[in-house]
C-alpha cells in the first residue's frame, strides 16, 4: 500500500479541509464518507476520502511501530553556540 505522502492528487488544502473533518465527523456520524468528502471538494468521492484515510491508519501503524526513520532535522546554524542545547533539547522531547 502506498504511504500517504506519496498519494497523489490532493493538495495541502485538501489534506487540511480532511483533517478537519475527521475531527468533525468520528466514526458514528452516519454517512461519515460522504460528509468528509463533501467538505473535502475538489471532486473527493466518498470512496476516495475513505481510501485516504486507510492510508493515514497505515502510516500512523508503521510509524508507531517504528518503521519510519526519525527525520534528519539540520540544528541552527553553526558558530550561534546553540548546537549543543539545540540537541540536548531535541533528545528530552524524544519519547523511546
Amino acid at each position: 500500500m502506498a504511504s500517504l505522502s506519496m498519494s497523489a492528487g490532493w493538495t495541502p488544502k485538501q489534506n487540511k479541509l480532511f483533517e478537519q473533518a475527521l475531527a468533525v465527523h468520528d466514526r458514528d456520524t452516519p454517512d461519515r464518507w460522504h460528509n468528509i468528502a463533501r467538505a473535502v471538494g475538489g471532486g473527493k468521492s466518498a470512496d476516495d476520502v475513505r481510501r485516504y484515510y486507510e492510508l493515514l491508519v497505515h502510516d500512523i501503524a508503521r510509524i508507531e511501530a517504528g518503521k519510519v526513520p526519525f527525520p534528519a532535522y539540520r540544528p541552527p546554524c553553526p558558530g550561534t553556540g546553540h548546537n549543543a542545547s539545540y540537541e540536548a533539547d531535541r533528545l528530552k522531547h524524544l519519547k523511546i
